[in-house]
């Protein structure tokens, strides 16, 4: 027989298996390690080629594409650290609840301990 661990974020939302904040907060680690190395694998491989091509235009052309793509990363990267500043100055004293429901999915069960069901 498989035990299951349910947790609850309050009252509004229904319990939920422990499986559904473990992947949420797995997709998150994911995202924050892999945008950055993603970035410089590609920054890498543009610059790569621009310099083997030995024209000013291509390398002028991966710069700015390295750019762009360094500012796409950031706010991907910076979107969690938003997302939790914001719950946590809207949800206060009884609200708590909901950003600790958010906290535990983007941290993992871990976090939801105190709301075991």
């Amino acid at each position: 027989m498989l035990l299951t661990t349910y947790y609850a974020c309050g009252t509004v939302i229904p319990k939920m298996a422990e499986i559904i904040p473990k992947l949420t907060s797995t997709i998150v680690d994911l995202l924050k390690i892999g945008v950055p190395v993603l970035l410089i694998i590609f920054g890498m491989l543009d610059f790569g080629k621009a310099v083997i091509a030995q024209k000013e235009d291509e390398i002028k052309k991966s710069q700015g594409l390295f750019i762009k793509r360094l500012i796409s990363a950031a706010l991907v990267f910076f979107v969690f650290i938003i997302v939790e500043v914001v719950f946590n100055l809207v949800a206060s004293g009884e609200q708590k609840t909901i950003w600790n429901c958010v906290d535990c999915f983007i941290n993992g069960p871990t976090k939801c301990d105190d709301y075991k069901g």
